[in-house]
C-alpha cells in the first residue's frame, strides 16, 4: 500500500546543516515501512530566488498541502528574516553567480519599488502565515521532562535583593493602552484610510474579529529616555527587547527610536552627514557602521558613539562582549522570545562590555506581552530561581490558524505619513474605529478569524480532557481585543462537554502568577493564549524547565485534518553555524526533528491501519527513549560528539528496536543492520570525530553547496554504507 509522503522543510543554518545527516537515516528506516520522506526549500535563500523568478515557488505549495486533509509537514526552524539579513542572503547568492539585484532601501523609481515588493514578500515571518493552517499544541513529552528532572541544567541563582526588573509603557500611549476592536456582523470590505487616503482594503469575514491600535512615538521617545535615566539611578544594566523578525514592521521602527534616543546627541551632531548616507537606525549600529565606512568622519563618528558608550549613562547589554556588540548592533540580534527567558536563567542579568554578567532592566515598551515578562522577573526575585527537579511543566494551546494575530508582519500596519484621524469603515460607509495620530506613529490591524477561535477552544478541551490539568485562557477583559474574544469562547465553551475540568479566564498578570505557583509545587497547568503570548510562553517556560524549547513537542493539527509538526526554535542557531564552520563541531540537537517525525508518522498510522508503519513508530519511539536515557544529545565542545554522532546512536536504537520488535519481516531486514550499527560504533565514532578542529567549507552561508555540505555532516564511511545499504 502507498503511504502519504511526510514533507520535510529545507531551511537554514544549524537544523539545515543536521538535515544532510539526519535525513538520510530517515529514509532508508521509513521507505522499509512505505513512507517517502521528501525536501521542499522553504529556505531564505530559497524564497528569495523563487521570488525573482529563479526557482520554483515551495512556500506556496507548501501553502497547498495544508488544506489538504493528509498533509504532513514536519517544518524545521526558518529564517524570518530582517532586512539586513535578506541583503546579506542576496550578496551571496549574488557572489555565487545568480542574476538578482540589489534590494533598494529606499526605492527611487516604479521599477526599484516593484523589486522591493518582490523581496519584501520575503521579510519578517514569511513562512509561519502561510502554512499554520492550525492551531498549536506545544507541550513537553513526558520522557523529556522525565529526563530534564532527572539531569537537570543550571539555573542560575537571583541575588537576595536582585535589582532586575522589567520595564514597559503600562498602556501609556502603547498598542495596548490604545486598542479598539469589533467584531463583524457580516462579511464584507473593510477600508483603513488615514485623514481619508486610503492606507489599505480587507476582506472581512463573518464573525472575524477587527483589531485597531497605535503606538504613540512620542510616549514611546519618552518611555525609552524614562527607562534609561531609571537604568542609571538603579544602577542596572540596560538592554532592549524587541521581535523585529515576526514583527517586521512595527518593531524596527521601535528599536530604530531606541537608538536614536539612547545616542541622541551623536544622531542630532550627525543628522546631515546620516541623511546624506542614508543610515536608518532601524537597522542599527552595524548597518550604521557600513554606510559610514570610508567617509571623512568615520572615525569622529565611530568616536563620538564610544564616548556614549563610557559616559555615565547605564551600561548597554552585549549580544556578544567579545566582539564589543551591543544590544543596538541589529534589530533582529535580541529576539525577545529568547532573550528574556536567558535573562531570568541568568538570575536577572545579561552581559556587560567586559563579559560580565550583571542585574538588567528588560526595557519591553509594549505592554501587552511586557506583562508576562514582568511578572516572571518579579516573581523570581520575590521567590528565588526555579528547582528544576521538581518544577512542574506549562502546556500551551496556541491560536494562530489562519494567520491569527500576527501583529506587525503583515500589510495592515503602517507608520503614519502626517498627522490626523485614522478610520476603519465598513463597506457600507460604517465607522467602526477610529484613532487620532501625530505623524510617525505606529499603527496596526490585527485580525482573528472566528473558525480558527472555535477550534482553539475546542483544543483547549480536548488537552483538558486528556491532561486533567487546570485549563486557563490568558485574556484580560480590560484589553479591547480579548473582551471580544472572552465573549467566543463562552460561546464555545457552552456547546463542550467541560464536566470536571477546571477552566477559567485571567489577565495575563494573574494567568502568569497561577501558573508559576503551581509551578513551584510541581504541578502542571495548560495555558490557553493568543498568538503572541504563545510565542513567549512557549520558549520561556520550556527553556526554565527543559534547558532548551527545541525538545518541546510542536504539533499543528491542521484545520483540513492534516498534521503540521514543528521542530523547536532556532534563535542559536547561528552561533552553532559559526562554531560548524570554525571547527567542524555541530551542537544542534535534533531531538525536535526526532520527536516531530514520531508524531508524523503516528498521524498517517492514526489514518491508515499498517502493521508495518505502526511497528516503525513504536520503535522510533523506543529509539526516542533511549536517545534520552543514554544522554547522547550533542557535547557543546570541539572533539566530542556531535549533532552527528547523535544521529548514529538513535539510527542505532531504532535499528535494534525494530530488530526486537513484532514485525517480522521489519526484524529481519533490520537484524543485520543493528549487528553491524554495533559492531562498528567505536570505528564510526571515531570517524566522525575525526573532523573535529577542522575549519568547515560548506560553500555558503544562506545558500549551501549541497555536496560539500553533505560530505562535511557525514564523514563517517562506514556508517554511510551501513545506512545506504538498508
Amino acid at each position: 500500500m502507498s503511504l502519504p509522503k511526510i514533507i520535510w522543510s529545507k531551511i537554514d543554518e544549524a537544523p539545515a546543516l543536521a538535515t544532510y545527516s539526519l535525513l538520510p537515516i530517515v529514509n532508508a528506516f521509513t521507505k522499509a515501512a512505505g513512507v517517502e520522506v521528501v525536501t521542499s526549500d522553504i529556505s531564505l535563500a530559497g524564497r528569495v530566488l523563487a521570488a525573482m523568478g529563479l526557482a520554483e515557488d515551495e512556500l506556496s505549495k507548501l501553502g497547498e498541502v495544508v488544506l489538504q486533509p493528509d498533509g504532513n509537514i514536519i517544518k524545521l526552524p526558518n529564517i524570518s528574516a530582517s532586512v539586513g539579513q535578506l541583503k546579506d542572503c542576496i550578496a551571496e547568492l549574488q557572489a555565487q553567480g545568480y542574476d538578482i539585484p540589489n534590494y533598494p532601501e529606499n526605492p527611487a523609481n516604479a521599477e526599484e519599488e516593484e523589486i522591493q515588493a518582490k523581496y519584501s514578500t520575503c521579510l519578517g515571518s514569511a513562512v509561519n502565515p502561510v502554512l499554520r493552517e492550525g492551531n498549536s499544541d506545544r507541550r513537553a513529552a513526558k520522557a523529556v521532562k522525565k529526563f530534564a528532572q532527572n539531569n537537570p541544567h543550571r539555573l542560575k541563582p537571583f541575588a537576595e535583593n536582585s535589582k532586575a526588573y522589567v520595564a514597559h509603557m503600562a498602556g501609556d500611549g502603547d498598542f495596548y493602552g490604545n486598542e479598539k476592536s469589533v467584531t463583524m456582523d457580516k462579511a464584507q470590505k473593510v477600508t483603513i484610510a488615514l485623514n481619508g487616503k486610503e492606507l489599505a482594503t480587507i476582506d472581512a469575514l463573518d464573525k472575524e474579529i477587527l483589531d485597531g491600535t497605535f503606538m504613540s512615538v512620542a510616549k514611546l521617545k519618552s518611555f525609552i529616555k524614562k527607562s534609561i535615566e531609571d537604568a542609571k539611578a538603579n544602577g542596572v544594566l540596560w538592554s532592549i527587547h524587541l521581535k523585529a523578525t515576526m514583527m517586521k514592521i512595527s518593531d524596527p521602527i521601535m528599536f530604530g527610536h531606541a537608538f536614536t534616543v539612547f545616542f541622541q546627541e551623536v544622531f542630532d551632531k550627525y543628522a546631515d552627514v546620516f541623511a546624506e548616507l542614508n543610515v536608518n537606525p532601524n537597522l542599527g549600529m552595524s548597518d550604521l557602521e557600513k554606510k559610514i565606512a570610508g567617509h571623512e568622519k568615520e572615525a569622529e563618528i565611530k568616536a563620538a558613539f564610544q564616548a556614549v558608550v563610557e559616559s555615565d549613562n547605564p551600561e548597554i547589554a552585549m549580544v556578544d562582549s567579545d566582539k564589543g556588540t551591543t544590544n543596538f548592533n541589529a534589530s533582529n540580534d535580541v529576539i525577545i522570545d529568547a532573550s528574556m527567558p536567558v535573562v531570568v536563567r541568568e538570575g536577572g542579568k545579561q552581559w556587560n562590555r567586559n563579559g560580565d554578567a550583571v542585574e538588567c532592566v528588560a526595557v519591553i515598551p509594549d505592554s501587552t506581552y511586557a506583562m508576562f515578562h514582568q511578572e516572571m522577573v518579579a516573581d523570581c526575585v520575590a521567590n528565588g530561581q526555579y528547582d528544576v527537579t521538581t518544577m512542574g511543566t506549562m502546556q500551551n494551546i496556541g491560536l494562530m490558524a489562519q494567520k491569527a494575530e500576527e501583529y506587525g508582519s503583515h500589510p495592515t500596519t503602517f507608520e503614519l505619513a502626517e498627522a490626523g484621524t485614522v478610520t476603519v469603515t465598513a463597506e457600507d460607509g460604517t465607522e467602526l474605529m477610529s484613532f487620532e495620530c501625530e505623524a510617525g506613529d505606529i499603527w496596526r490591524m490585527s485580525r482573528a478569524k472566528d473558525i480558527p477561535i472555535k477550534d482553539w477552544v475546542r483544543l483547549a478541551v480536548e488537552r483538558g480532557q486528556i491532561e486533567k490539568y487546570p485549563v486557563i485562557f490568558w485574556l484580560d477583559e480590560n484589553r479591547a481585543h480579548d473582551a471580544e474574544m472572552i465573549k467566543k469562547v463562552n460561546k464555545y465553551l457552552a456547546d463542550l462537554d467541560t464536566d470536571g475540568l477546571d477552566i477559567q479566564i485571567m489577565d495575563v498578570a494573574s494567568a502568569t502568577k497561577f501558573t508559576n505557583a503551581r509551578i513551584r509545587k510541581g504541578e502542571n497547568t495548560i495555558a490557553v493564549t493568543g498568538n503572541v503570548l504563545r510565542d513567549h510562553l512557549t520558549d520561556m517556560y520550556p527553556i526554565l524547565e527543559l534547558g532548551t524549547s527545541a525538545k518541546m513537542l510542536s504539533i499543528v493539527p491542521l484545520l483540513a485534518g492534516g498534521g503540521l509538526y514543528e521542530t523547536g526554535a532556532g534563535g542559536s542557531a547561528p552561533k552553532h553555524v559559526d562554531q560548524f564552520l570554525a571547527e567542524g563541531h555541530l551542537r544542534w540537537d535534533s531531538l525536535g526533528e526526532f520527536l516531530a517525525l514520531a508524531e508524523s508518522l503516528r498521524f498517517i498510522g492514526q489514518k491508515h491501519s499498517d502493521e508495518k508503519l505502526a511497528a516503525l513508530t513504536a520503535a522510533l519511539d523506543v529509539a526516542n527513549e533511549g536517545y534520552l536515557d543514554n544522554n547522547k544529545a550533542p557535547s557543546r565542545k570541539c572533539g566530542e560528539p556531535d549533532n552527528k554522532a547523535s544521529h548514529f546512536y538513535v539510527a542505532q536504537y531504532w535499528a535494534d528496536a525494530l530488530a526486537n520488535g513484532n514485525n517480522a519481516e521489519l526484524a529481519e531486514k533490520f537484524a543485520p543492520v543493528a549487528q553491524a550499527l554495533k559492531e562498528n560504533e567505536a570505528k564510526i565514532i571515531e570517524e566522525l570525530l575525526s573532523v573535529e578542529g577542522k575549519a568547515q567549507d560548506i560553500g555558503g552561508y544562506f545558500h549551501p553547496n549541497d555536496e560539500k555540505a553533505e560530505a562535511a555532516m557525514r564523514p563517517s564511511a562506514t556508517l554511510n554504507a551501513i545506512i545506504d545499504a538498508i
